[in-house]
């Protein structure tokens, strides 16, 4: 359809749900955002912007070890998947489904309060995640074609 869109047809409602439920999805490791279509909406509106991953929240004290704390956290991140499957509770981490705006760098974790003035760094690692710039956090472009790595690599270069 243009500007690198591919417009996929299905015989039913179930098997779009299947796949979308399912994201993410990528070719050659390179990430695929998949979007219903209105046929009434003019494919040029289409914003590609959004998919959906598991985030896993690692090092939560274990007393704070469950799905409504591991969501409270992951909130920042993006849109909470309230219908989805998640693992049992327990384990050296916590599961839970985000949908996120990839226009923004991926978190790599953020600190939380436990109160009485403590505070913990909890990390994320994102499943199935393609290539990304572990540079900068940004789905769209790898190490090698990062800005922000081209201009710190000019900026390291001493002059004779």
């Amino acid at each position: 359809m243009g500007n690198h869109i591919v417009h996929f047809i299905f015989d039913n409602k179930l098997e779009v749900d299947t796949i979308l439920a399912n994201e993410p999805w990528s070719f050659d490791k390179h990430l695929m955002v998949l979007q219903r279509y209105d046929k009434d909406m003019p494919v040029e509106e289409l914003t590609f912007n959004c998919t959906s991953f598991w985030v896993q929240v690692h090092n939560i004290p274990v007393r704070f070890m469950n799905q409504k704390v591991a969501k409270g956290i992951c909130s920042n991140v993006g849109t909470i998947i309230k219908k989805s499957k998640t693992e049992v509770e327990g384990g050296s981490f916590m599961r839970v489904r985000v949908r996120m705006d990839i226009t923004i760098p991926l978190s790599r974790g953020r600190m939380v309060s436990l109160g009485q003035g403590k505070e913990l760094w909890v990390s994320f690692k994102y499943e199935c995640l393609p290539n990304i710039c572990y540079w900068c956090g940004y789905l769209n472009h790898d190490n090698k074609d990062c800005e922000a790595w081209l201009e710190s690599e000019g900026s390291l270069k001493v002059e004779d």
